[in-house]
């Protein structure tokens, strides 16, 4: 193996954040060690776990509006999320350090509000907010909201982006230097508060901002899309990329590589932008052990009703009463609109994913639901404590990560592994913290200032 002074960065750390995801069929919920995903100890428990572990943050998925099937409720995920910036304001008071990353929509918010609210959780939790900023584009989850609709798909990041000056501003209103002296005529110094005017094709903004900046400044910004725009998107304006591309190496590598090109493009540093890439860490004795867990966990993830509706997702056909353990469906594809089932999904060519179901399944001799569990995302990292952590000193120190967003297959239990046993084993190799060295999640990631706070370059 390369020894870590022949990689590019042969001092990296690695960080670490957990994913507490929204709607998903990987989070199990059906054995007796799944609990909760509405009760606030589940929240709780894994917050103070992730804390123990010296993670960098806390990360909430979200779902505006329960998948539907056919007009009825696809009932095979894990569903409902009080939200999330509610959570993490009651998590702040019950953590000292770990980040509290809330993802929330541009495009069924308000700047003014969600800005305001935002700087809110930055305050009260002394600079450990940050906000994971996504987009929609179906009409399904606009029929939620009063202008109903969607964005076309190309207007998604021109709202996100008008949407950040907004709020970047409104982070930016009060002075450093806002605060009156104590024998003063009024409890700040005058012109230290000032009013922000934005006008643009989203938005027409006029409002004199109510909080001061945290000790970090500005919300950490996160970002998740992976479409071209959304990764020139992150490259203008995140300080953290979550991503698809965290279990291959050469893959994660190629990412990593694209991603800090368009950081530069944009006027950054190529090191600007921290990728955090989400995955799975399953973690046994020994490898054969690790690959069995691993085996067992997929099939709970990916019960016989799941197989059945994302390959009727695929093949356009109502599967339901189908073997799943049988083979592939005889029949060929019909090529429909997604019904929203399996999220925004949309099948590009479902004859050529049909046939290339059929080759794999034929040559590996696969039922459809092992064709399902062998095609589907590629979720991580499986392996011994020992193992995983000379491959996730390997993955940051040669730049192909800054570290992983880890989703935990059970919740709220889904940690202690990784936080007892593979910990350790990155201490150990000096690629992992040993204590808290700052109290913000901008310090936690090794972040500049805001970039609207730094001086011109």
């Amino acid at each position: 193996m390369t020894s870590a002074d022949d990689l590019p960065r042969p001092d990296a750390q690695l960080h670490f954040g957990v994913f507490f995801q929204g709607v998903n069929h990987w989070t199990i919920w059906s054995e007796p060690e799944s609990g909760s995903q509405v009760d606030f100890a589940s929240f709780r428990r894994m917050v103070a776990t992730a804390e123990r572990g010296l993670f960098d943050a806390f990360f909430l998925g979200e779902g505006l509006r329960l998948r539907e099937s056919g007009g009825k409720v696809h009932e095979l995920d894990v569903a409902g999320r009080p939200d999330a910036v509610t959570q993490l304001a009651a998590l702040a008071g019950l953590t000292s350090r770990i980040g509290l990353v809330a993802t929330q929509n541009t495009t069924y918010n308000e700047p003014a509000d969600l800005a305001r609210r935002l700087a809110g959780l930055d305050v009260l939790s002394e600079g450990r907010a940050g906000w994971n900023v996504v987009t929609t584009d179906n009409a399904w989850t606009g029929e939620n909201f009063r202008r109903g609709g969607y964005l076309d798909h190309a207007d998604r990041y021109v709202r996100a982006e008008q949407f950040l000056q907004v709020a970047r501003a409104m982070w930016d209103s009060w002075a450093d230097d806002w605060a009156g002296s104590a024998d003063g005529p009024a409890w700040a110094r005058p012109g230290a508060v000032a009013p922000v005017r934005v006008t643009s094709s989203q938005f027409d903004v006029d409002i004199t901002p109510t909080l001061p900046r945290s000790p970090q400044g500005h919300p950490v910004i996160f970002q998740a899309g992976d479409s071209s725009d959304g990764r020139d998107f992150a490259a203008r304006n995140a300080e953290v990329i979550f991503s698809a591309h965290g279990s291959d190496f050469d893959d994660a590598l190629a990412f990593a590589t694209d991603v800090r090109h368009r950081v530069v493009a944009a006027g950054r540093p190529a090191d600007d932008l921290k990728i955090l890439p989400g995955t799975e860490i399953i973690i046994g004795d020994t490898e054969t052990e690790a690959e069995e867990k691993a085996r067992w966990i997929r099939l709970r993830q990916v019960t016989p009703a799941t197989a059945l509706a994302i390959a009727g997702q695929v093949w356009g056909l109502d599967l339901t009463g189908r073997d799943a353990d049988g083979p592939l469906p005889a029949e060929d594809p019909v090529v429909v609109e997604p019904t929203g089932t399996m999220g925004s999904r949309r099948w590009t060519d479902p004859r050529q994913i049909v046939q290339r179901w059929r080759d794999v399944a034929e040559a590996e001799k696969l039922t459809l639901r092992e064709t399902v569990i062998r095609l589907g995302p590629q979720r991580g990292h499986v392996g011994t404590p020992s193992g995983l952590a000379d491959r996730f000193a390997h993955f940051v120190r040669a730049g192909a990560v800054d570290g992983f967003n880890v989703s935990p297959y059970f919740t709220p239990d889904g940690l202690d592994d990784i936080v007892d046993r593979l910990v350790p084993e990155l201490q150990d190799r000096g690629v992992y913290r040993t204590a808290y060295t700052g109290t913000t999640l901008r310090e936690h990631l090794g972040l500049r200032d805001p970039i609207t706070r730094r001086a011109p370059r």
